[in-house]
């Protein structure tokens, strides 16, 4: 704890040069972006029929890089949730018709994920909408990032 009573971040960050008016308004206008599009996507998930949550099991599952599908301890490891939640979201999941479970064909111990042709036609509506919507937003997030490179890159360097 620090001394405010907060989380002490002191080893987790390098010291830096004060910040100015300019930085911590780039900064803003950075996670207001950032901020902006998660709306946005907890909306078009929503026009889907989806919760962002199942959203982003949706993701997990069809991005997961073994062919063979993730685990639930995979998706909770993508999703940052605990593994009692993960089995929650997927039941939900399941149930709605979005996704199966399946036992892995190598190691019968292991339970698999695979969507179903309604969660992969979900996912696919999706995940188009996204890249364009983060296309769009390309220059202006750049933009911004470029700004803040300065402060980035120094507490990159070694002090």
């Amino acid at each position: 704890m620090g001394r405010d009573g907060g989380p002490a971040l002191g080893h987790l960050i390098r010291p830096m040069p004060a910040l100015d008016q300019g930085q911590y308004e780039r900064l803003l206008r950075f996670r207001t972006g950032l901020r902006r599009f998660l709306r946005w996507s907890a909306e078009q998930a929503a026009l889907a029929g989806l919760t962002p949550a199942q959203h982003q099991l949706l993701l997990a599952i069809r991005g997961h890089p073994d062919p063979r599908g993730p685990t639930v301890g995979d998706v909770a490891r993508y999703l940052f949730l605990r593994h009692h939640s993960a089995v929650e979201l997927t039941d939900r999941a399941q149930a709605a018709g979005l996704l199966e479970r399946y036992s892995d064909p190598d190691d019968s111990r292991a339970v698999r994920l695979r969507l179903t042709e309604p969660g992969e036609e979900r996912l696919e509506t999706l995940a188009a909408a996204h890249l364009e919507e983060l296309a769009r937003l390309e220059l202006e997030l750049h933009a911004l990032w470029e700004g803040l490179a300065t402060i980035v890159d120094h507490t990159r360097k070694p002090g």
